[in-house]
């Protein structure tokens, strides 16, 4: 079978059954030998159709007589894809997208309903061209469910970006976060240079631009092929990072021969990258509760040449033995990633208000212990990849009202730090504006030895 269409019709009648998307679209790419265009297409139509799911069922309600949930979920799927080819797919003719899902329709028992699907696609083009290519999709006057359908998110994860942003700067946020992630690269300056690497990559015709105020990010421009293919990888050159994400290590800014401790290192971007920073001179702790992950830490480090970075494995808040004992402490706390939905593509189905009450109070709980390992006049960095200010302002403000000997000590004006930088002294990446990975993160320093 190398049929991509197929494929990801496999893929997403697992995703329907619970299954990750990332899951579900390796295991059936694993059990075929498509081309490099086809895995691409298949690609796209699976994290396409569970991104835009919510639109892609307004429609189905508008143009079916029975509603999308009343649809057979194998049906469901197929009609998905369909619409998805025809309203978000510009490359495929209106004409293959509908004759193929009407052959995906005969080819998985719904042999009887063909009529149904090509004469529910044909209605859809009839309808777009009535309205000289303008949308056809309708839309309530409610602003959280009209943006909620038109850009596909739950409404409470709009509520919360119109309460921080309004309508139209949540608008860009949601068109920004349904693109296809970029790819960045940040550069190991103990083994090579921003300019060497990006020599051998453009002779590799992988092509890559600078990023601004990050002086060893390189973003991919592109299609690069497999990652641990490019030049560079295997000799520890760069490892892959996001933009935001190096930001939080600049914001730490670990010195030589200091003791840094990372409590939820892994898979360890930001662990590396402290070393890095330090010239691997010191020691850097890596706390992580998953022994599985913290493996990958060791694979990263060893392939960058790493040797400063020590494993520690266990659940930060159960530890005694490093009180008082980091210059610097990272908290990377776990968190709902509504920062870094366009990375996932179902997370924005799988997170729930519920949950986030759940993290706010882990993350809580872990900022207040593991301020214990920060030695006096020392620096923690609290950081997510969230956009929900109960995960982030929220256990902030919580923690310097219940700890006096905390303040928050922002970057200084001159610093590049500064460009993102809020006036209560916190930084804040909103991706539609600076175009990177949504982020919170803030720098606090104990000023006291008590509490």
């Amino acid at each position: 079978m190398t049929n991509p269409r197929q494929i990801a019709f496999i893929a997403l009648r697992e995703v329907q059954k619970g299954a990750y998307a990332d899951v579900a679209l390796d295991r059936s790419l694993q059990k075929v030998n498509l081309s490099p265009q086809d895995r691409r297409l298949a690609t796209e139509l699976v994290y396409g159709s569970v991104r835009r799911q919510r639109t892609l069922d307004a429609l189905i309600d508008q143009l079916a007589t029975k509603k999308s949930h009343q649809q057979p979920p194998d049906l469901r799927a197929i009609l998905h894809l369909g619409l998805y080819q025809l309203r978000y797919q510009e490359r495929i003719p209106p004409s293959a997208a509908v004759n193929t899902t009407v052959e995906l329709a005969k080819e998985n028992g719904f042999s009887g309903l063909t009529g149904f699907v090509n004469g529910l696609l044909r209605q859809y083009i009839r309808l777009v061209e009535e309205r000289g290519g303008d949308d056809c999709l309708k839309l309530p006057e409610n602003p959280v469910e009209r943006l909620g359908i038109l850009h596909s998110f739950p409404d409470w994860i709009i509520q919360v970006w119109l309460e921080q942003l309004g309508f139209a700067q949540t608008e860009q946020l949601c068109v920004w976060m349904n693109r296809s992630p970029t790819i960045d690269l940040r550069i190991n300056p103990l083994r090579t240079s921003l300019e060497a690497v990006e020599m051998a990559l453009q002779a590799a015709d992988v092509f890559v631009k600078r990023i601004p105020y990050l002086p060893q990010a390189l973003r991919l421009i592109g299609s690069s092929g497999p990652i641990p293919n490019l030049p560079g990888f295997q000799e520890g050159w760069w490892t892959v990072q996001d933009s935001s994400a190096q930001l939080v290590s600049h914001l730490l800014d670990p010195q030589p021969g200091e003791v840094v401790i990372d409590v939820c290192a892994a898979p360890g971007g930001k662990t590396t990258h402290i070393a890095e920073l330090m010239g691997d001179s010191g020691k850097v702790w890596a706390c992580d509760r998953t022994a599985s992950r913290l493996r990958k830490l060791q694979e990263n480090s060893r392939r960058l040449n790493l040797q400063s970075i020590e494993i520690c494995t266990g659940d930060s808040r159960h530890f005694s033995q490093f009180y008082n004992v980091g210059d610097r402490v990272l908290l990377d706390a776990p968190c709902s990633g509504l920062g870094t939905l366009h990375r996932h593509a179902d997370a924005r189905w799988r997170q729930t208000p519920e949950a986030i009450a759940e993290l706010a109070k882990l993350q809580a709980e872990l900022i207040s212990h593991t301020s214990k390992f920060v030695k006096k006049n020392g620096v923690l960095v609290y950081a997510t990849c969230t956009l929900h200010p109960a995960e982030n302002e929220g256990v902030i403000s919580a923690f310097l009202a219940a700890h006096p000997d905390w303040e928050i000590a922002p970057p200084s004006l001159d610093s590049p730090l500064a460009n993102y930088c809020t006036p209560e002294g916190w930084l804040k990446v909103w991706p539609h504006q600076q175009d990177m990975d949504g982020f919170f993160m803030v720098r606090l320093r104990k000023t006291n030895d008590y509490g």
